[in-house]
């Protein structure tokens, strides 16, 4: 520029080195290209480095045990939340409809149920007693499980559950056979013969059963009752059968007269007051009581009516004094 040719030798000087530089950056991105090579990424997250603890899992630890242990812990924690909030049972029975769904679909679906031996109970209240519903599977049907619960119900004595594969299912029971209504503490209800409460009295058909009433009555009702038997002339006309302080029993008629029978010897008693009812029409007389609790005799207590009825014929029979008597 000023005639002394500086710039012109400085261009001169840097240009084949330029050239050079050029070319081999030229083929550096050709090369990269053909071998599809590609420049690292840098992260763009910093991280530290790790402690020489985690330094020594990483290194050792295979990579599906993390992904295990991690399934396990959320599996742990699934767990742990359906205990603490109580949906255990839920959870219990979604598994056990999942299962039988599964066995349903496979072809082990309950199609047919024969229950013999039911008299009181409905085909529909053994099957909900047994916990068996439209969901059940035969195959995962717990045979043993159906049995004890239909056991538990006080009308079941005994049951027996026959699985016929692929989906039939028969269950045999034997019924408890209602005996007599129990009263205590103003509470009925209808027993059996061992004295097992069946059922609260609600249903009419229970009418025609004997009455016992008092604690202790349930369980020692049938042999006073079959002892009762023998004496239909007593039997017939009695409403209830009481026992008293669990030692002895007390019958009520049906027309309201009350027997007090002795604590031994009730057979010879029962004899005895089935004997005058034939002979005096003892039953019929307008009394309200006959105690025989003392084995050497027989108390009768009137009625109101009768007893001033008696008094005035006392009364009548008295001798009048005569005048001049003392």
């Amino acid at each position: 520029m000023d005639g002394a040719g500086r710039l012109a030798r400085s261009l001169r000087s840097l240009g084949p080195q330029a050239d050079l530089k050029a070319a081999a950056i030229g083929a550096a991105v050709l090369l990269r290209e053909r071998l599809g090579a590609r420049v690292p990424a840098r992260s763009v997250i910093d991280r530290d480095p790790p402690n020489r603890l985690v330094r020594l899992v990483e290194r050792h630890l295979p990579n599906r045990l993390g992904v295990t242990l991690t399934a396990l812990m959320l599996l742990g924690s699934a767990g742990l939340g359906i205990v603490k909030g109580g949906h255990v049972d839920d959870f219990m029975v979604a598994l056990s409809d999942t299962r039988n769904a599964l066995a349903n679909s496979a072809g082990f679906r309950i199609t047919t149920v024969a229950i013999n031996g039911r008299k009181q109970l409905s085909q529909d209240e053994v099957l909900a007693i047994g916990g068996v519903n439209g969901r059940s599977s035969l195959l995962f049907l717990d045979a043993a499980t159906v049995r004890d619960k239909l056991k538990a119900n006080p009308w079941i004595s005994d049951a027996t559950i026959l699985k016929l594969y692929p989906g039939q299912l028969q269950i045999d029971i034997v019924e408890r056979t209602a005996f007599a209504l129990w009263q205590q503490d103003g509470r009925l209800s209808v027993i059996s013969e061992d004295g097992a409460v069946l059922e609260p009295y609600v249903s009419r058909r229970f009418v025609t059963l004997p009455l016992v009433v008092g604690k202790g009555a349930d369980v020692k009702a049938r042999d006073f009752l079959a002892l009762l038997d023998r004496y239909p002339q007593v039997r017939s006309a009695t409403k209830a059968a009481i026992l008293v302080g669990e030692r002895r029993w007390n019958l009520r008629l049906k027309d309201g007269l009350d027997i007090r029978l002795p604590e031994n010897d009730v057979g010879n008693a029962l004899a005895v007051l089935s004997k005058l009812d034939k002979d005096d029409r003892l039953f019929s007389r307008d009394i309200v009581a006959v105690d025989m609790r003392l084995p050497d005799r027989l108390t009768v207590q009137l009625s109101d009516d009768a007893a001033k009825a008696r008094e005035e014929l006392f009364k009548d029979k008295k001798p009048k004094k005569k005048a001049g008597d003392a």
